[in-house]
């Protein structure tokens, strides 16, 4: 069976033909430069993987991790999975449809 090829008249630029829509997961500091330069790419970030916020300090106050604030901050969406493993999750992931999934410093993955 023979590959269709894409001619030069079916993409308007070599940016459109390039993009991606990209889920992110990721939850320290240490992540967010990642997110950050794909965010100013010409990818589409369409959505953020990260923990559930986590009671710190001594008042036991919920804190977002440093990757939701990011999200939050351009318009992105948040997942905070309880466990990865969640059909519901999972479902969720899925409809975003993304190309790929870039990791970084980020706990067991979904299958």
């Amino acid at each position: 069976k023979k590959k269709k090829l894409i001619s030069r008249k079916e993409v308007t630029s070599c940016k459109d033909f390039l993009s991606m829509r990209i889920v992110f997961m990721g939850t320290p500091e240490f992540s967010v430069p990642t997110l950050e330069a794909l965010i100013a790419s010409e990818h589409e970030v369409v959505a953020v993987v990260t923990q559930p916020d986590k009671k710190s300090g001594r008042g036991q106050k919920l804190t977002a991790p440093p990757v939701k604030q990011c999200a939050i901050d351009h318009g992105i969406p948040v997942l905070q999975p309880e466990k990865m493993k969640d059909p519901q999750f999972i479902d969720e992931l899925r409809n975003f449809k993304a190309d790929i999934q870039v990791v970084v410093a980020f706990r067991m993955l979904p299958e």
